[in-house]
């Protein structure tokens, strides 16, 4: 899969599935509305109508089902027929299941993917994911024939034109941002340290005509980022805060992406154990989600003042190790006690945020971070966790999270009760929770919420996405299709303001929420 392109067009073309491998793919409901006309160039001369309409009518998915049309060379697949109201309604995660079982193998392949327009983005991104680009497997780098799989839209229901030009290129633009998101977290940290980090993110940055600003190693600590610098100063790789910064004209408002972007994560002094710290290359997952999803918002004409700031660091064992016990100062101007060096993630979020909030003047903040191993206990394996100081907010992650196939699901929001786990008798926080068994994914969120402020008018989210980063041993770039649907109302682009839940009607609860909170809306 590593060596493939992925082509999103309006029309695929037609040819013998014997040259050209395909998959159709989508709910049976819908499959049932696909003329013979529009798929018999595709299937011919391989399979007749007959033979199509028959394997429609043995499909039987519970939840999902498929059947071959033509030896391996073509296989139509169903999606569940219906979900549940925490589930996205295109059925994504089934759609990348699908896809990685039942798409024929081959150099020049074809899906045709059949839904409704409201759900071609979410579809698109769950495409993406099965699709992953990086590999080292030594066969992988003896193939030099690239792969490609052709993706054309069939779309059903209401709005059911032709596929635009304009949303093609959105398509193309998010799902790159996915799998490139996914390559950062599947490479290794001897590889995707700190510094390749930060070449990822001049790369994009030239893709899109912006230079980043970059504060590394000792200038951390002489300009006072006490927890990224104290996270990072014991690893060969320096750390550091790096931001990509789009200011276009007639910006009415500031938003800042901080992603947390540990490279790797050993504990430090309170290091993991052998079966738990495998798999800790993937503790970069919010930054490298960020990059992506910068990437395509940029691309796809971002009409607010974006702001994508990386916290990078390696949280490493060494002689300059951070030691429980240590007390730093973070950017904030709170003081932090050590009580437990892998709880490291939020002490660079504190800084990323801090510096969103005072140098970056920004509205909305929004951190997102593998963060708690708790998430997964909290809300599972495919949703991530959010925690806001907005009922708006949270409701439309929600929302936006069932649009675009990127799950997500509420947290406790309640400092007045939870922060107190942090309390110091030296200092103003310790940065681990003295009970862990009371919300430990929600006081962790906090933490990072105090050094901007409880009472900070602005709107704050922080997304946990601990568990949904990865599937197995495969990143799935996670958060990239969320950010780009929950802010799709700042964007130019027809199909991202299609799933974004902000700005389109409320009901009335919600808008008395809105009242109360006085919260900014996006617009």
């Amino acid at each position: 899969m590593a060596n493939v392109g992925l082509q999103f067009q309006a029309s695929a073309g037609d040819a013998d599935p014997q040259t050209r491998p395909l998959l159709l793919l989508g709910q049976l409901h819908h499959l049932h509305r696909v003329p013979w006309s529009h798929v018999r160039g595709k299937l011919q001369p391989r399979v007749t109508e007959e033979l199509w309409q028959a394997a429609l009518s043995t499909l039987n998915p519970n939840p999902t089902d498929s059947c071959p049309l033509y030896l391996n060379y073509a296989t139509v697949a169903a999606l569940p027929s219906r979900v549940s109201r925490h589930n996205s309604p295109s059925a994504a995660h089934f759609l990348t299941r699908l896809v990685r079982t039942c798409l024929p193998p081959g150099t020049h392949r074809c899906i045709l993917m059949v839904c409704e327009r409201a759900d071609a983005f979410a579809s698109a991104c769950a495409l993406a994911r099965a699709f992953p680009l990086f590999t080292h497997r030594s066969g992988a780098s003896r193939r030099t024939e690239k792969k490609t799989v052709t993706v054309e839209f069939f779309l059903v229901g209401q709005d059911n034109g032709p596929v635009e030009v304009s949303t093609l290129q959105c398509l193309a633009n998010a799902t790159e941002g996915v799998r490139l998101a996914a390559r950062i977290v599947d490479t290794p940290c001897n590889e995707m340290n700190t510094d390749t980090f930060l070449e990822e993110i001049k790369k994009v940055g030239k893709d899109v005509g912006i230079t980043p600003t970059i504060i590394r190693d000792e200038e951390l600590k002489t300009r006072g980022f006490g927890g990224i610098y104290g996270v990072g100063k014991a690893a060969v790789h320096p750390p550091a805060l790096a931001i990509l910064s789009h200011t276009p004209d007639g910006a009415t408002q500031t938003i800042a992406w901080v992603g947390k972007g540990i490279v790797y994560d050993t504990g430090g002094l309170s290091i993991k154990g052998k079966t738990s710290m495998p798999g800790m290359k993937r503790d970069c997952g919010g930054a490298a989600a960020i990059l992506g999803a910068f990437r395509a918002a940029v691309k796809q004409g971002f009409k607010d003042n974006l702001h994508a700031v990386f916290c990078l660091a390696e949280n490493s064992v060494g002689p300059n190790a951070t030691r429980p016990d240590d007390i730093h100062l973070l950017y904030s101007g709170k003081t932090v006690e050590i009580n437990n060096t892998d709880a490291e993630g939020r002490l660079v979020l504190a800084d990323g945020v801090s510096y969103a909030c005072k140098d970056l003047g920004a509205d909305i903040i929004l951190d997102m971070a593998t963060l708690t191993g708790a998430q997964s206990i909290a809300t599972g394996k495919y949703h991530a966790a959010v925690l806001t100081n907005s009922a708006e907010w949270e409701a439309a992650c929600v929302k936006a999270g069932r649009k675009c196939g990127d799950l997500v699901h509420p947290l406790v929001y309640c400092p007045e009760l939870h922060f107190s786990e942090f309390t110091s008798a030296v200092a103003d926080m310790k940065n681990s929770v003295a009970d862990r068994d009371n919300s430990p994914s929600s006081c962790a969120g906090l933490f990072i919420a105090s050094h901007i402020g409880f009472d900070w008018p602005g709107v704050w989210v922080h997304v946990d996405i601990a568990a949904p980063v990865h599937a197995g041993e495969r990143a799935t770039g996670f958060g990239v299709a969320l950010l780009l649907a929950l802010f799709g109302r700042a964007s130019e682009d027809p199909l991202l303001n299609l799933v974004s839940p902000l700005g389109c009607e409320v009901d009335a609860q919600e808008e008395d929420s809105e009242r109360d909170s006085k919260r900014r809306r996006l617009v």
